[in-house]
């Protein structure tokens, strides 16, 4: 059985989102790399700065079928 753990501080809820939005930037990236999708210095600091798990899954998704790192934010 597994459960869930809402997390009641802010200063937890705070550094466990920042986790997670690193954790999916860096998966972008990577998915990008595996695609041999070149990055350009700009986009990847757009990419790292992102703090929204949302906008970042939408990359992610995105990222599986784009032709340059540009096509992310169509």
């Amino acid at each position: 059985m597994t459960a869930t753990h809402e997390y009641q501080s802010d200063f937890a809820r705070k550094y466990f989102g920042q986790g997670l939005a690193e954790g999916e930037a860096k998966a972008l990236l990577e998915v990008l790399s595996a695609r041999d999708i070149t990055v350009p210095d700009d986009i990847r600091s757009r990419i790292l700065d992102c703090t929204d798990t949302e906008i970042l899954r939408t990359w992610v998704r995105r990222a599986v079928t784009v032709g340059s790192a540009d096509e992310l934010f169509d």
